[in-house]
């Protein structure tokens, strides 16, 4: 800065930023020590932070703009500066702006605070005007005491049960940041709350979402697919970025290869055919769905029967044989019907009945098992095994049976599988997620949160997991004998 003689240094320094009101690259070429410190031998933000920074001045410039809320969503690989970006676009926000509020959040609170929150107070104390707020761990506000309380960034960690500090975003007449840190693992109600709070008229609003693209579904993708007319959008390359790390990089490329989903993630800014957490990739359920159904003479017929806890759930019966999962069509049966129990048993009876499988399974956690029970008394001639999902898989690499016979499932789809063409299907195939718990087990998303992270329950595709619970022999004796020639390492057979 520059300072005119005979003017006061703080009354310019106010002036020439009041000046950038809407220009945060002129603010960031002005306040920031490019060239010395911590900013030696770089002369100004990167190319893709610049055009970032240049997309929201155009907009707030424009008056036809102006107050319609700017939504930009940036997917990248690593190390190309993300959080720089954020911590001099909210030093240029609440810079320029009086009780400008802004409202940081990540994928976990672990991200926000050690990650994301120091680089943004790092920009702020680079600024040359860093004497007007105050930085802690959680909060820059204003050191005006004022204006604390209302000219303020807050480090918010999200929460589905506890979103109030995002429906609560309102600013009227002023401006408002809402910035996503890493935002394809927060959770789509945080998203939707977001979005129904920032309906302020008169107001400057600006929201940011960036993130490495680890997921195919969810808010942050659709970002890029079916929200990308309200969304300004872009995918950055790491190979394309100054000061990344290239050599890594090329690492990577070689031992993984360039079209690979850790390096369309870690490095193209590219979103995964897969989802780095999810359990079947997407592009095996649509070439499931393409191929032709086939099976062996001596594959045996299974059913797998999912039972609905009530509500919006179905109720589902689902046939295998072999590789063919698609010949015969899956019965859907509302969950609401499971309440008359009587009535719906005398449902599942004539289907098993008129298919007459060697070996049935049925979800008995929950109100399943009665009704295996039922089952069992009404149909003597057909072997009923009971499948609790929390019990003890056979193979101790996964956390509980139904993570077993999902994992089941996913080899099956990769070996050959059949099903139908049935986008419900699909979805349910390629929602779940997985992780690994304490004892380095492989454990799948609960069904409970799946629904409650996409509005969706799993039922069919459960339903087709369930013929995957044991290898079952095809028998002429079976229905005679009222046993399948199961494996010999099948717990679950009644005697």
């Amino acid at each position: 800065m520059n300072v005119r003689s005979g003017v006061d240094p703080e009354l310019q320094l106010i002036e020439d930023i009041a000046g950038f009101t809407h220009d945060p690259q002129g603010f960031a070429m002005y306040a920031f020590p490019w060239g010395n410190g911590e900013l030696a031998g770089v002369d100004r933000p990167r190319d893709w932070q610049w055009e970032t920074m240049g997309v929201i001045g155009d907009h707030l410039s424009n008056p036809e703009t102006r107050f319609q809320p700017l939504m930009i969503s940036v997917a990248s690989g690593h190390g190309i500066g993300k959080s720089a970006e954020m911590g001099m676009i909210l030093n240029w926000a609440m810079s320029t702006c009086e009780d400008c509020k802004v409202v940081v959040t990540a994928n976990t609170e672990n991200q926000l605070r050690t990650k994301t929150w120091p680089e943004i107070g790092k920009w702020f104390r680079l600024a040359i005007n860093k004497h007007w707020f105050n930085v802690t761990a959680t909060k820059v506000a204003s050191v005006d005491p004022e204006h604390t309380d209302s000219w303020k960034a807050d480090a918010v960690p999200w929460s589905e049960h506890n979103t109030e500090a995002f429906a609560g975003l309102h600013n009227k007449g002023k401006r408002i940041v809402l910035i996503f840190d890493e935002a394809s693992n927060i959770a789509d109600k945080v998203w939707e709350v977001a979005e129904g709070a920032l309906t302020d008229e008169d107001t400057e609003i600006i929201w940011l979402a960036f993130g490495n693209p680890t997921r195919n579904t969810g808010r942050f993708r659709e970002c890029f697919t079916r929200y990308k007319h309200r969304w300004v959008t872009r995918q950055v390359d790491s190979r394309t970025v100054d000061g990344t790390n290239k050599a890594q990089i090329a690492k990577w490329a070689e031992d993984y290869g360039e079209d690979s989903d850790f390096f369309r993630v870690r490095v193209r800014g590219m979103f995964p055919r897969a989802s780095d957490l999810q359990l079947i990739p997407t592009d095996w359920v649509a070439e499931a769905m393409r191929r032709e159904a086939v099976f062996g003479l001596s594959d045996a017929l299974i059913c797998g029967i999912d039972i609905a806890r009530g509500g919006a759930d179905n109720n589902v019966i689902r046939f295998r044989r072999g590789l063919d999962a698609r010949s015969i069509k899956p019965i859907r049966i509302p969950g609401s019907e499971t309440r008359d129990t009587t009535v719906f048993i005398a449902k599942v009876c004539t289907v098993v009945q008129e298919h007459r499988p060697d070996a049935v399974f049925v979800d008995s956690t929950g109100v399943g098992g009665p009704v295996a029970d039922q089952l069992r008394r009404l149909m003597p001639g057909i072997v009923i095994i009971d499948v609790n999902f929390a019990s003890a898989a056979p193979d101790n690499h996964y956390a509980n049976m139904r993570t077993y016979i999902w994992w089941m499932l996913r080899e099956a789809l990769r070996a050959g599988l059949a099903i139908e063409q049935c986008p419900d299907l699909e979805a349910e195939l390629t929602s779940p997620e997985y992780t690994h718990n304490q004892r380095d087990q492989i454990a799948l998303e609960k069904k409970a949160d799946i629904k409650k992270r996409l509005g969706i329950s799993p039922d069919d595709a459960d339903a087709l997991a369930l013929t995957f619970t044991f290898p079952v022999q095809k028998s002429e004796h079976t229905h005679a004998q009222g046993s399948a020639l199961l494996s010999e390492y099948d717990p679950f057979a009644r005697q």
